[in-house]
């Protein structure tokens, strides 16, 4: 799990790559599921939440001039 202070330190390049990385594993995850051999369904819900937290930052960092 990364905090917000980890990504408020981040470029908006690198929190944009870590999102299509949390995005690529969220797939891999769901496949898992629909295959019926996932060990650790919890996963799904801390990287929606990672990204979420993410693409918050990046907003931030958006409206900031």
């Amino acid at each position: 799990m990364i905090t917000a202070n980890e990504l408020r330190n981040m470029t908006k390049d690198e929190i944009a790559a870590k999102i299509a990385a949390l995005k690529k594993d969220l797939f891999a995850l769901r496949t898992e599921v629909k295959a019926g051999r996932i060990e650790k369904p919890h996963k799904i819900k801390d990287i929606r939440k990672d990204i979420a937290r993410c693409e918050t930052v990046l907003k931030e960092k958006a409206n900031v001039k």
